[in-house]
């Protein structure tokens, strides 16, 4: 079996992959270099080391979130287009665990980046919120409730953190409409 052409790309997918299907915490550069079938000191070379391994992740998990959310606005506003965007955050971290996680691992304030890329998100958020009757300022706060919320709900369910009996979905529509009925009562 031929080794893969290494190169920041090919590390950085490596990762991510075992990440996605084994849980972040497994991902190690011990991990990585076996699965590149080369030596844990020759990752060096293409990564700065274990921090921005996890930064990198991160970063991917929040371009993979915002073009999902961008996506699932496409056609779609108001209520549709929240109800949309919170299921796509829901599918982004069944689908990109690992990624997801990453997004909570390596603190984001100070690195232009990695602000940048919580932007976007938040900026995809409102620009969906546009059906609503609210100020630019209203509307950044808005999306950075349906943030915290879609974040919140996200989190917990990928982590068991809701043991009730109750069904998610339901939980998860129930959610919606609150969110929905509070940015109305904003306008």
């Amino acid at each position: 079996m031929a080794r893969a052409q290494l190169s920041s790309e090919v590390v950085l997918e490596t990762a991510g992959r075992i990440a996605d299907t084994e849980g972040l915490d497994t991902v190690t550069l011990t991990r990585i270099a076996r699965e590149l079938g080369t030596s844990q000191p020759a990752l060096y070379r293409h990564i700065d080391g274990y921090d921005d391994l996890i930064r990198a992740l991160g970063l991917r998990g929040r371009e993979i979130l915002a073009a999902r959310l961008a996506d699932s606005a496409v056609g779609v506003s108001g209520d549709d287009a929240v109800r949309a965007m919170g299921l796509a955050w829901r599918g982004v971290v069944v689908e990109h665990s690992g990624l997801y996680a990453a997004t909570d691992r390596y603190p984001c304030a100070g690195d232009a980046e990695l602000e940048a890329a919580v932007d976007r998100i938040v900026d995809t958020l409102s620009l969906a919120l546009s059906a609503f009757d609210l100020g630019v300022d209203l509307r950044v706060h808005a999306a950075r409730s349906l943030r915290s919320a879609f974040h919140g709900f996200s989190h917990l369910e990928s982590g068991d953190g809701h043991p009730h009996k109750q069904n998610l979905d339901e939980s998860f529509d129930h959610l919606i409409q609150l969110l929905c009925a509070g940015i109305r009562a904003m306008e």
